[in-house]
């Protein structure tokens, strides 16, 4: 058995180069705490180019905000301690809030911004005379310990991002093959629904790894617009198969055999155009299988049954599954085309959605913020009560932790690992200050004496598996060094820094579990209550683009796959179909762009689109009245289109009103081609 591949070796050796090369020039420069270009060149460090670009970006431009915001407040707040650390713990936890509602590696930035300021402000109080020496040393020696991971990771045998997340996405890819043949094949793999949420939490995943891809080493960069384009194609792919899917059940389950038959032909060619990805697009191909689906689809008349209605909705259904297909196709080759050199002009101005379109959680992120200010705002208070010398540790360990793991819904179990594994580096961290360093003279010794254990710690933090132990434990040690003068460093001196650190992981903890936490049960009753917020808010007019919700849509639906496996029993989460409210979204977000063309028969519409947003705001609680006259809304409604006139828009609008009463009334008895009855 291996002890350490080449990837993690070729990762520990670049890591410990960059670092040690930040402490040279820090020495050479004459910074005072060269450990925190150590430190920091440790942090930035990932076994891709692209993340360890970003991170250091986004880590350098923060440290010099948060050191701009400390050079202005500690001179005017020194004397008022309490004030200071009011204002100290209040610019924690707003940069950690407005970094969490933004899931891009830009929100590093703020993040670094906040606790930054503490970790520079708390050591200095007692000279604030020395606070722009102070402030824009850390400010070197950070941005040192940046620029030398960055240069080392990029330039010394570079590991790309870009095959990394192709491969992700062409397996993304396949994914949503598998499912069109068995959505679409009577004897396919019917996968449970835990499944087909996966696939939306690998969106959601790729989505967020290609924000790094601008900072890359390989060609892929320069296809980020299509790469991004083909990631909108796979989330507006969701709701399209997932409707055909239950469609084609339903046609089953109403014994339209016949149906299925007459429908078979052309869904194996449906199938037969996804096998594929890289070929040559043809569009002609897709006109035929548009002409072929146009034929099939049943003529719309005021007679037309419930099975003809959900035969109108599978056609619309399909036509815009082939689309997707013959987009995706195409992106796929221009993706391949880029990183050959050859990227069409089209492609550079393709439309993308903003990373703000995603799911963001303002209360949740208010409740981080919260937490964090109230855990440090402890701290300082024991510090100033008591006098400790050493106090001003427990602050700044307190704002890191709180900021470190804010988006978990559950912080405390990882904020006791990191305790536990610095707790577990003391008598390392101790046996480097007082022992091995006091006995160095000359930056050799220094590397023969660092290289053992950080290039052991190197390997360990390459592998997912160790690195949540050994980040801590490579912490503790270069914090240790870096916050305490190792040209002067005791016992004493190393004890209060120690005590004061383990004191301000434990209230960070503490606080956290008492204000914080939240179980993966609670988290995902309120994804479920975001996405019906916004199911409300289109009954009520709100405008939005069909990728923007599709996107917004099936990243909650990624959110929330892992919550409802962890649910456990929760039997009102598990009986809920996440897939089903982003299946009415679509329809209700089509209906809407179909409207202004519909003429007479949007009369029919504006109480339903009304009746709409009242349940999904009731939702959880279930109005039997209110679901009753829903129901007969929709029927009227569909009676109301049948009568109008004969285009496009109205088969659009007809099949949007047969998925939104086939996806809330499943069980209800079929519509009936009668009269309309007054609205």
């Amino acid at each position: 058995m291996k002890l350490f591949t080449w990837s993690e070796a070729l990762f520990s050796v670049k890591s410990f180069v960059a670092a040690m090369l930040a402490v040279y020039i820090s020495m050479r420069i004459g910074l005072p705490r060269p450990f925190w270009a150590m430190m920091t060149a440790y942090i930035c460090a990932a076994p891709f180019a692209g993340p360890t670009r970003s991170k250091g970006l986004y880590r350098a431009g923060g440290t010099i905000l948060g050191g701009t915001m400390v050079t202005f407040v500690v001179p005017r707040l020194v004397n008022s301690p309490e004030l200071l650390s009011l204002v100290l713990a209040l610019w924690i936890g707003g940069c950690l809030f407005v970094s969490l509602l933004d899931r891009t590696p830009r929100s590093y930035l703020l993040m670094l911004a906040g606790y930054t300021a503490g970790l520079i402000a708390f050591p200095a109080v007692n000279d604030p005379g020395a606070i722009f020496d102070i402030a824009l040393a850390r400010v070197e020696e950070i941005t040192l310990g940046v620029t030398c991971a960055t240069l080392i990771h990029s330039l010394v045998l570079p590991a790309p991002f870009g095959p990394v997340l192709l491969a992700r996405l062409d397996h993304a890819v396949r994914d949503a093959q598998h499912w069109i043949r068995d959505a679409l094949n009577p004897a396919g793999d019917a996968r449970s629904a835990g499944d087909r949420r996966k696939l939306a939490g690998d969106i959601t995943e790729l989505r967020l790894m290609s924000t790094h891809l601008p900072f890359d080493t390989s060609h892929l960069r320069w296809t980020g617009r299509a790469v991004n384009a083909l990631q909108e194609r796979l989330a507006q792919f969701v709701p399209v198969v997932s409707g055909i899917e239950d469609r084609l059940t339903a046609l089953r389950t109403m014994g339209a055999t016949k149906v299925s038959e007459h429908w078979s032909a052309l869904l194996k060619d449906v199938v037969a155009l996804t096998d594929n990805p890289k070929e040559t697009v043809i569009a002609r191909q897709g006109k035929l299988l548009h002409d072929r689906i146009d034929e099939l689809a049943p003529k719309v008349h005021r007679d037309l049954g419930w099975a003809g209605m959900i035969e109108l909705n599978l056609a619309a259904r399909l036509r815009r599954l082939v689309d997707i297909c013959l987009e995706t196709r195409a992106l796929r080759q221009h993706i391949d085309a880029g990183v050959a050199g050859r990227l069409p002009d089209e492609v550079r101005k393709l439309p993308n959605v903003p990373p703000s379109a995603l799911h963001l959680d303002y209360g949740m992120a208010a409740l981080s913020a919260f937490a964090a200010t109230f855990a440090v705002l402890i701290c300082c208070a024991f510090w100033i009560l008591t006098g400790w010398p050493g106090g001003a540790t427990a602050p700044m360990m307190c704002a890191v932790l709180c900021c470190f793991f804010s988006t978990q819904d559950d912080p405390v179990p990882f904020i006791k690992s990191f305790l536990h594994w610095t707790i577990y580096s003391i008598p390392v961290s101790a046996l480097y200050l007082l022992v091995l360093l006091p006995a160095v003279h000359g930056f050799e010794a220094l590397m023969l004496v660092c290289a053992p254990m950080f290039l052991v710690l190197g390997v360990l933090l390459a592998r997912p598996a160790t690195f949540g132990r050994a980040m801590p434990f490579l912490f503790g040690i270069c914090g240790t060094l870096a916050m305490v003068d190792t040209h002067n460093a005791d016992m004493m001196s190393f004890m209060n820094m120690m005590l004061s650190q383990v004191l301000g992981l434990t209230v960070a903890a503490v606080t956290t579990r008492v204000v914080r936490t939240v179980g993966a049960a609670w988290t995902a009753r309120r994804l479920l209550k975001a996405g019906w917020s916004e199911l409300a808010r289109l009954g009520g007019g709100e405008k939005t683009t069909l990728p923007e919700f599709s996107a917004r849509m099936v990243d909650r639906i990624g959110l929330l796959t892992p919550r409802l496996a962890s649910a456990g029993g929760h039997q009102d989460l598990q009986a809920r179909d996440a897939l089903r409210d982003l299946r009415i979204g679509l329809n209700m977000t089509l209906l809407q762009e179909a409207r202004p063309q519909l003429g007479r028969g949007d009369a029919a519409l504006s109480p339903l689109m009304s009746q709409l947003s009242q349940h999904f705001a009731r939702l959880p609680a279930v109005d039997r009245n209110g679901e009753a006259q829903l129901l007969d809304a929709l029927d009227n409604s569909l009676r109301a289109i049948c009568e109008g006139a004969q285009d496009g828009a109205q088969r659009e609008a007809l099949a949007a009103l047969t998925g939104i009463r086939r996806d809330l009334f499943p069980q209800a008895a079929p519509y009936q081609p009668a009269l309309m009855t007054a609205i």
